[in-house]
């Protein structure tokens, strides 16, 4: 794009459209809702669609991202991008740029509603809309709109059938000529290598894929464990087998909680045992681990060592134990917890007819957070305590499977 006035030329630089890059940017619609998987170019799209507003047609534009950390991003992404336009004024406060013209862009966080609502606008970027609050558009952007007849470029990977969902089904409605629906994949970026395309599917659970990657609206309620009652063993287990590895996994729990002890055979894929129990002190919690230990004689022990975790960690080592300390976060537990869905969806795992963990698993539920990142959790007032201690011990199997295939 190319910026003149009487003695100057500024040429400002974008990326190269793919197709449905292009396919969207072509469109005359007042409104475009953009449903797409990650890495798919939303980004690309969203910043050439509001600098070629503000620069082009001298509009005064907005982009919204539901976090402060997502708008500051973009907010130094265009700050880049514009650079070599001299004549052109910036307020880092605001987060604002004034273009010659009287054209201008304004990056916000939506995380507060109430403090977007002002004067008119001509153009609007919803970066993740699917993650704002869905009175977001209706109370106070579309307003905003109204006296100017301004446009709207909704960009994101879907969240269920929310708000966001209701505007793509808009948008597929001939009725609603204002309105124009786009849905791609993230394959439809020619620049992702399918290969690499194939190794996230082979290793990311059902829902995840489905979501992040197809871009598909899922009614579904949160649940996070699928073919739970196709991944239930037969039989159970009377004990140990000659040559076979076996791996613990230990979740802590204080008084409301309960502490749970999973064993699996990693040779095999199968849990083998399952011990769960509260209201008793830390000692015979440790004596009825060293009983299942005695039993089973796990290569190792892999126990979550937040807070109440460590002490009894340490207390175990002393005595000889093969205990390791896993230190769950909001990092950590997603691939823990996805890695133990994906081996119950593709029957990599046998699990004990269990009623409590049946349950748990059955009930656990994730929540797709603004940045990007997935929340799991038991439901309010439930409990998860087998499910994390299956999960540790699942972990521990799959790195032992792989330490005994190098030495194979």
């Amino acid at each position: 794009m190319k910026r003149s006035n009487s003695s100057t030329t500024t040429t400002i630089h974008f990326k190269h459209f793919h197709l449905g890059q292009a396919q969207v940017m072509d469109n005359p619609a007042r409104f475009k809702v953009v449903a797409c998987g990650r890495r798919w170019g939303k980004t690309e799209l969203g910043m050439t669609s509001i600098i070629t507003a503000a620069l082009a047609e001298n509009k005064r534009c907005w982009w919204l991202a539901p976090t402060r950390k997502m708008a500051s991003q973009v907010w130094r992404d265009l700050k880049s991008t514009l650079k070599p336009l001299k004549s052109k004024q910036i307020s880092e406060s605001e987060r604002r740029i004034d273009l010659p013209g009287g054209g201008m862009i304004a990056v916000h966080s939506a995380w507060y509603p109430d403090n977007l609502r002002g004067e008119g606008l001509d153009f609007v970027v919803l970066d993740e809309a699917a993650f704002m609050h869905p009175q977001l558009w209706i109370q106070i952007i579309r307003p905003m709109l109204a006296t100017t007849r301004g446009s709207a470029l909704f960009l994101s990977t879907p969240n269920g059938r929310n708000w966001f969902y209701n505007l793509h089904q808009l948008g597929q409605d001939p009725q609603w000529s204002d309105w124009q629906s786009f849905h791609f994949t993230t394959a439809d970026n020619p620049l992702i290598d399918p290969e690499e395309l194939a190794e996230i599917e082979a290793l990311t659970p059902e829902h995840v894929w489905n979501s992040e990657y197809l871009a598909h609206f899922s009614d579904h309620s949160g649940q996070v464990f699928r073919g739970i009652s196709d991944a239930v063993a037969a039989e159970g287990f009377d004990g140990p087998q000659p040559g076979h590895t076996y791996v613990a996994g230990v979740d802590w729990g204080r008084s409301k909680d309960y502490t749970a002890i999973a064993i699996i055979d990693a040779t095999a894929g199968k849990m083998t045992a399952l011990d769960r129990f509260s209201g008793v002190g830390w000692d015979l919690q440790r004596d009825r681990l060293k009983s299942l230990v005695q039993r089973w004689q796990p290569q190792i022990i892999w126990a979550e060592a937040n807070s109440i975790g460590e002490p009894n960690i340490e207390a175990l080592t002393r005595e000889g134990l093969p205990v390791r300390p896993f230190f769950t976060t909001s990092k950590s537990k997603s691939p823990l917890i996805e890695s133990l869905a994906l081996a119950i969806e593709r029957n990599d795992i046998s699990l004990l007819d269990d009623p409590v963990l049946l349950g748990e698993l059955a009930d656990y539920s994730l929540q797709r957070l603004p940045s990007g990142a997935w929340r799991y959790s038991a439901p309010s007032g439930g409990h998860d305590d087998t499910v994390i201690a299956t999960a540790l011990a699942w972990y521990g199997a799959q790195r032992t499977s792989r330490t005994l295939l190098d030495f194979a």
